[in-house]
């Protein structure tokens, strides 16, 4: 039983070890979080999808076409925030308030983004919060729901 316990033991560790990666994408060190980054641009696509949605857009900068990608969080949360499959289109002229890469690659974490009829979608409302939490009734919020 003794020489059984140590391969197991070892195997546990190195599959442990092997999915820490997995995890680490889901911090934000890769970006400036003291240096949001306001932006207008044209939506070239908007990707509903896990892990992350991304807005994808083209930002002129001196007379350049610089295309960025911007992330938010999946869409399970961010249908709380108020933002939908159908919150963007091709075309439509944006204002992105973002946290860009700390490597100055054209790519950021959304903090909020300003439509053409001038709605302002913020990022940071799709955070759930867990129905025991103190303040909450646990109650639905249909009010949460895109119309």
């Amino acid at each position: 039983m003794k020489d059984r316990a140590i391969p197991v033991f070892v195997l546990a560790a190195v599959l442990l070890s092997l999915s820490m990666p997995l995890l680490a994408h889901h911090g934000t060190t890769v970006f400036d979080m003291n240096k949001p980054l306001t932006i207008k641009g044209s939506v070239t696509e908007w990707d509903w999808s896990n892990p992350h949605c991304l807005l994808q857009f083209d930002v002129k900068e001196d007379g350049q076409a610089v295309h960025w990608i911007a992330e938010t969080q999946n869409p399970g949360n961010m249908v709380y925030a108020g933002w939908g499959k159908t919150s963007f289109k091709p075309g439509d002229e944006v204002t992105v308030i973002l946290y860009p890469a700390k490597n100055g690659k054209p790519f950021g974490r959304i903090n909020q983004v300003v439509l053409p009829n001038g709605k302002t979608l913020t990022a940071s409302g799709g955070t759930i919060t867990p129905p025991n939490s103190a303040g909450s009734s646990g109650a639905s919020k249909s009010g949460n729901y895109p119309k």
